[in-house]
């Protein structure tokens, strides 16, 4: 697991991805499945924030992850993005890491790994989950990208209680 290098300590950190529960929450609450994304700059200040869309459409490629990185392309700069963290209920999918990594996100930071949402979502349809590290997906780039995670996965992967049965 790497060391958190943004500017914000521990605690801090915690509670930015605490606040990515509280909108995976929300996200649950509004009909969609319990995932959700806070992006903030260099200085800890939120910039957006984004639930899950799956549905009413239901849009497979509606992840928190996604929505944000689409939103950050359209409304930040490149340097905002480069030095901005994305902080995730859970890890970046494939599909998720390479737009964060097409947006110029230099940092995220993720609660429950894609590994244990796998064991937890099993094999629900609405979420055939890759088993694919988000770490893969970036080395394969030309730029950087940190990331920090997993960071409270038990308390994540709470967030799913109940969700993907059958």
């Amino acid at each position: 697991m790497m060391q958190d290098k943004s500017n914000l300590e521990p605690s801090a950190r915690d509670e930015v991805l605490r606040r990515s529960f509280e909108i995976a929450r929300r996200s649950h609450t509004h009909g969609n499945h319990p995932f959700g994304a806070v992006l903030v700059d260099s200085a800890g200040k939120v910039l957006i924030e984004s639930e899950n869309g799956y549905m009413p459409a239901h849009d497979g490629t509606a992840h928190a992850e996604r929505l944000l990185a689409t939103q950050a392309c359209r409304t930040l700069s490149k340097e905002i993005l480069a030095n901005a963290t994305l902080y995730s209920s859970a890890e970046p999918c494939a599909m998720c890491a390479g737009a964060i990594y097409w947006a110029g996100i230099g940092r995220v930071v993720y609660a429950l790994s894609e590994r244990r949402l796998r064991g937890v979502t099993g094999n629900h349809p609405e979420n055939p989950t890759l088993d694919l590290p988000c770490r893969e997906v970036f080395r394969s780039g030309q730029r950087p990208t940190e990331v920090v995670g997993p960071l409270l996965e038990d308390e994540a992967e709470g967030l799913h209680e109940g969700v993907w049965k059958t």
